[in-house]
Order: C-alpha cells, then sequence, then structure tokens
C-alpha cells in the first residue's frame, strides 16, 4: 500500500538527522570533499523520510537531488557512484561489515547505489526510532 514505507519522522529535525547521517558516511570513509558525499547525504536523507524513492532512484530520487543542487540527473548519479566507490576502497571495511554485512575483505563488490542509499536509510530510520 501506498505510504506504508513513509516514516513519520517529521517531529526530528533536519539537522539531528543530517547528523547522524554524517557520522555514518564518514565512519564507512565517505571523503566530504567530494560532491557525491553531499548528493549522498541529501539522498539518504529523502529515502529515510520515504522509502519509496529508492525503488526510483533514476525517475524520481536523482532528479530531486539534482533540482536542489543544479546540477543534471547523471552527474547525481556519477558523483554518488564515485564516492561510494572511493569508500569502498579507502574506507573502513569494519563499519561496511557492520552495515551491509560484507566488505572489501571478502572479494565483494561495492553496494549499487540504490542498496548503498537504502540501506544506510533504513539504518537511519530504525535507529531514529529506537530513540523515541
Amino acid at each position: 500500500m501506498k505510504g506504508d514505507f513513509i516514516m513519520d519522522i517529521a517531529t526530528i529535525e533536519d539537522y539531528e538527522l543530517e547528523r547522524y547521517i554524517t557520522e555514518v558516511m564518514l565512519d564507512m570513509g565517505v571523503p566530504a570533499h567530494l560532491k557525491g558525499y553531499h548528493y549522498l547525504r541529501e539522498a539518504i536523507l529523502l529515502s529515510g523520510r520515504d522509502m519509496e524513492l529508492v525503488g526510483s532512484v533514476t525517475k524520481l530520487l536523482y532528479p530531486a537531488i539534482a533540482k536542489h543542487f543544479k546540477t543534471t540527473d547523471q552527474k547525481v548519479e556519477r558523483a554518488i557512484r564515485n564516492a561510494i566507490e572511493v569508500s569502498w576502497t579507502r574506507g573502513n571495511a569494519e563499519s561496511f561489515e557492520a552495515v551491509f554485512g560484507y566488505s572489501v575483505l571478502q572479494g565483494r563488490s561495492r553496494p549499487t547505489n540504490s542498496e548503498y542509499i537504502s540501506r544506510i536509510a533504513d539504518k537511519m530510520r530504525l535507529d531514529m526510532k529506537s530513540k523515541k
């Protein structure tokens, strides 16, 4: 049913959610100087508020982020993919194992953009629910 995946996190301020997402991303090794870092944080924030966006990243999520940052969908997708790739190869393997259940140390390939976004958004939603 439509709306089942929408979490009522309206009571949680954006800055609290951004702080949480930032901590997770930095722990995983996403470099803050990359454009993809900012796009990824926005993608996770939007997806945390409405998980249906993850099911349509190219039609809904990337265009929303592109509009917000005044760029193109393709640049958003590429920058996010690059940020994930950099964190996967140079980041904290233990953090990846804790969040995804696998890491580069196991010879696995990196998570896709939508896998990465949805997993961290889901983690955020669950962790925020437990705080209430």
